[in-house]
Parts: structure tokens; sequence; C-alpha cells
């Protein structure tokens, strides 16, 4: 099982998410750096262990109020070994966006930023891009056809419980259950609630694939050797 950090993106500093809540959010506070600049961030987070993967969101665009595109770029040619998932939404009518063209950057479609009418549009878009089904509680964000299509989903599926993002619930272990069963053939990213080593060893025994992760890390609660053992033997394709 792989560990993805997460950095949220906001107004140009990293924040600290918290159950979905955007209009709460803060600058980070970490363990890992001492300032919330996202090249700070990313440099705390490579010091504790040489992550593969780095998913990012550019929260300003996934709110419709303009996007950190050159901060983007600038994250993707600085830290050019790691592979950053980045998710800026997708427009709600048939327009592909534009998307960073460097090598090391992933397109990230979430479920929120989809209306039913522009679901076709994954159909278009390039090999190798993520799809992330947003929950608030049970509640699917965005296109509700999505859950009747899984011949539209990439092989890489991400499970967003943002109820549960900056939490002390836990994981949505139930959700992951749900779905491993109904869709043996893909692979699963839990989102949102990490707690502990616990929580970690659970759902890898589950099968997840990986797991996003940012609180845990950034209080020090999982550190450098719970990372190891989690992602041992970890294999992930394109």
């Amino acid at each position: 099982m792989e560990l993805i950090p997460v950095i949220d993106i906001m107004s140009g500093v990293a924040v600290h998410a918290k159950e979905g809540r955007r209009e709460h959010y803060r600058p980070l506070q970490s363990v890992l750096c001492s300032t919330a600049e996202p090249n700070s961030v990313m440099r705390g987070l490579l010091r504790l262990h040489p992550f593969k993967r780095i998913y990012v969101a550019d929260l300003d665009a996934l709110m419709d109020k303009g996007s950190q595109a050159d901060l983007l770029l600038d994250l993707l040619r600085t830290f050019p070994e790691v592979e950053f998932w980045i998710d800026q939404g997708l427009p709600r009518h048939d327009k592909i966006p534009s998307f960073p063209s460097e090598n090391n950057a992933r397109m990230v479609v979430g479920s929120e930023s989809l209306s039913e009418e522009s679901v076709p549009l994954l159909a278009s878009l390039r090999s190798g891009f993520v799809l992330s089904l947003d929950f608030l509680d049970e509640r699917l964000l965005g296109a509700k056809q999505l859950l009747d299509s899984p011949e539209l989903w990439p092989e890489s599926v991400i499970l967003m419980s943002l109820s549960h993002v900056g939490s002390t619930t836990g994981p949505d272990f139930d959700r992951l259950e749900v779905f491993s069963r109904k869709h043996s053939h893909r692979r699963f990213i839990a989102a949102g609630g990490i707690r502990n080593e616990q929580d970690l060893r659970r759902l890898k025994a589950m099968g997840a694939a990986g797991v996003l992760i940012a609180s845990a890390l950034h209080s020090g609660i999982v550190d450098s050797r719970m990372i190891e053992r989690s992602a041992r033997d970890s294999e992930w394709g394109s």
C-alpha cells in the first residue's frame, strides 16, 4: 500500500483541510516545515520520506476563484523526481481543460467538478488520469451517474470522504469495503481520516492500493518508520 501525501493549496499557501469546509481552511502548521509555503512543505515531506507521488489540490480552481497554475508549474519543475497528482477541477462544459505538459504531472478529475453533461468527457481524457469519487457524508458530490458508469473509470480511483478529512473519526472503512467488493479489478485509494498506524494496517489488510494522508503526517503521529512499513512491497502501474 502506497502512502500519498496531500498538499491543499489556497491563495498561494498550503492549508489545513478539515471536513471539507473550505471557508474555514487556515494556513498549514506542521512539524515538518516552518512555513506554509508549498515548496517548504514539499521539502519537509521529502525529508520525512522519499515519496514517489504527491497529491495537490488547487482549491482556488476548484472553487472557481482563479487558479494556482504558476505555483503548480514551479512545483513540477522544482521536484521533477516526484509524480504530482493534480486536481484543478474540470469545467462544466464540453471542453478539455488545459493541463501542465510536464512528464511528472498526472490529472485528477474529481466528481465534484463534473456535471451530468460533462461526464462523457472522461472518455476523451488522455490515459492515466485518476478519478476521485468525492463524498460528503453519504452523498456523492457532482455527477451521480458516475456511480452507474464504471466503464468510464480509470484503473486508479480515489474514494474521497470529505467529512473525514482532518477529523478524528478515522477512514471510511465501510465505503472501501463496498467498492472493493463491487469493483474488485480497480485500485482504490482511501482518502480522509487517517489517525494512526492501526488505521494504515487495517486499510492495507482490506486491500487498499493506496491512501491519501495529510494531518497525521504534519502532526507527527505517522512517522518515517510507519511509512516504510505501510509502503513496503507497494507496486503501481501506469
